[in-house]
């Protein structure tokens, strides 16, 4: 099989589908309403779907790598942001080196866990 593949877009799911949408726009992602319950969140070249639906399990168990080109950097804009303070269920880890190269987490206010990592070149 050949793959010509250009994107990957994957959809998740919100506890609350309005302060999720909130938190990803104060991230930067620009938001594009599709239907009264599900945007688009695009930021550059990538995107995902955000669902006004909620099923626990999924949500536990969603995970999201974004590669970042600087790790220090995207984690010093994410303190910036007072993400903490505006979203009591936000969590954030500062970075951490690993043996391919560094990420910091955030999970956002469903609990979906994004890690937002730099491979080494």
């Amino acid at each position: 099989m050949e793959h010509k593949a250009k994107a990957i877009r994957p959809f998740i799911g919100s506890n609350n589908f309005e302060l999720s949408r909130s938190f990803y726009r104060d991230l930067g992602f620009e938001e594009t309403v599709l239907t009264h319950n599900m945007s688009v969140f695009k930021a550059n070249d990538i995107a995902f779907y955000l669902q006004d639906a909620y099923v626990k399990d999924w949500i536990d168990n969603t995970m999201i790598f974004l590669e970042v080109d600087d790790v220090d950097r995207y984690w010093k804009e994410l303190l910036a942001l007072n993400l903490t303070a505006k979203y009591n269920t936000v969590k954030l880890t500062p970075p951490r080196s690993q043996y391919w190269g560094k990420e910091c987490f955030v999970h956002d206010p469903s609990g979906i866990l994004w890690h937002f990592g730099q491979f080494i070149n």
